[in-house]
């Protein structure tokens, strides 16, 4: 399957315009107000945070995004909207009310969005004060200015976007991303904006959407700290003039390996921006006997803080990676397990095995690092991405709010 990488993130796909400006939310004039605008009436699909803590507007765009269809994402940083009650709800309505206005559209058809401090109320003035230069500044050649805007900690902004044929006609999926700390599995946190001009019913695009973030999003880790926040969106608008997808055919599934590639790409660039983090970590446990089980392995070896130091530290401790293996609920037999780093084997059969210590040295001094484990037990390959635990990533979050 051929892919086509392209420039433009968000916009990237046929008619799709976007903004990114400074409304004050932030300090000293940063980008902290996004908006994302589908020329033409799209399918919407979303995932949530699964934190019993959910910020005002997730609830609501959970409640717009109900429809199947939506125009229009906008969103703001620097404040997450989150543990403010009625005020909290009452203004993420608001938002989705402002942009709609200048728009044309119904409020239901603006999903919302934030990210930022925890607890303190939104100051929704600065962003109605902003609306008529947000919505006046959309344009297709605005996605980067949009990718900047939604940044927190982030170091960089997260774009990609490629292109497939489908259907006869060229299919465009692009997106961005913000993420860096609080990342853990099941949504991360971490905010996400997919954009399509692939005509796609939007029951298919839920499930593809569902498949993928399991695949990608749910599969990573800084931290292993869930927000109130997370989210995922995707606008399907089907300016590309493909026949709709209408049932799981060779089309939907053309679309389903497009959209896995983004937001694969999307998750390990939010990875790699960890905060403080100075090593990229794949793990990959290979012959589980499920994708659950492999996953639950995988993850348990990137959220050890023991593991993560160790990397950090560049110490070959093979023995905190069967630890952390062992310390799930998954059944495996530990006396078939095989451990390598990248291509030097660290332990065998459970066991230690006398290995080179200077190529030991020479692979954890890079900056990406690959773990295998071999299970020997199943038919399933997963693979999981994290970071180490830098001193630096104590430093950033011990004077987050200052």
């Amino acid at each position: 399957m051929k892919f086509r990488k392209v420039a433009g993130g968000v916009t990237a796909a046929g008619g799709f315009s976007a903004a990114g400006i400074s409304c004050g939310i932030k300090k000293q004039g940063k980008k902290d107000l996004a908006l994302i605008y589908s020329h033409r009436s799209a399918t919407a699909a979303g995932m949530f945070t699964q934190n019993r803590f959910q910020a005002a507007p997730v609830t609501v765009t959970r409640s717009h995004i109900a429809t199947g269809s939506a125009r229009a994402v906008i969103i703001n940083s620097g404040n997450a909207n989150a543990c403010t009650g009625e005020q909290g709800l009452a203004a993420a309505r608001r938002m989705a009310e402002l942009a709609a206005a200048p728009l044309g559209l119904a409020p239901g058809e603006v999903l919302v969005a934030s990210t930022g401090v925890i607890g303190v109320p939104l100051p929704l003035e600065k962003i109605a004060a902003s609306m008529s230069d947000l919505v006046g500044g959309l344009s297709p050649a605005k996605g980067l200015e949009a990718a900047e805007a939604i940044l927190t900690t982030d170091l960089v902004t997260k774009t990609t976007a490629y292109q497939l044929e489908i259907g006869g006609r060229t299919v465009t999926v692009g997106g961005m991303c913000k993420g860096s700390g609080m990342i853990r599995p099941n949504m991360a946190t971490m905010l996400s904006f997919i954009t399509t001009d692939c005509a796609i019913a939007a029951p298919l695009l839920q499930k593809a959407l569902r498949h993928t973030v399991e695949r990608s999003y749910n599969m990573i880790t800084v931290d292993g700290d869930t927000s109130t926040n997370d989210m995922v969106l995707v606008l399907a608008n089907g300016a590309a003039g493909n026949p709709a997808i209408a049932s799981e055919n060779e089309d939907y599934h053309r679309f389903l390996t497009v959209l896995q590639r983004v937001n694969t790409e999307l998750a390990q660039k939010i990875v790699r921006d960890g905060e403080g983090a100075t090593k990229f970590l794949e793990v990959t446990v290979r012959h589980a006997a499920s994708f659950a089980d492999g996953k639950k392995l995988a993850l348990s070896v990137l959220n050890s803080s023991l593991v993560k130091t160790a990397f950090f530290g560049e110490d070959a401790n093979w023995g905190r990676i069967v630890s952390a293996l062992g310390q799930t609920d998954v059944p495996f037999d530990p006396a078939a397990v095989d451990v390598f780093l990248e291509g030097l084997q660290v332990t065998a059969q459970g066991q230690g095995v006398p290995f080179d210590e200077a190529e030991a040295a020479a692979i954890l001094a890079r900056k990406d690092i690959k773990i295998l484990i071999d299970l020997h037990q199943g038919a399933e390959t997963v693979t999981a991405w994290g970071t180490d635990l830098s001193y630096e990533y104590v430093r950033i979050n011990a004077s987050y709010r200052s």
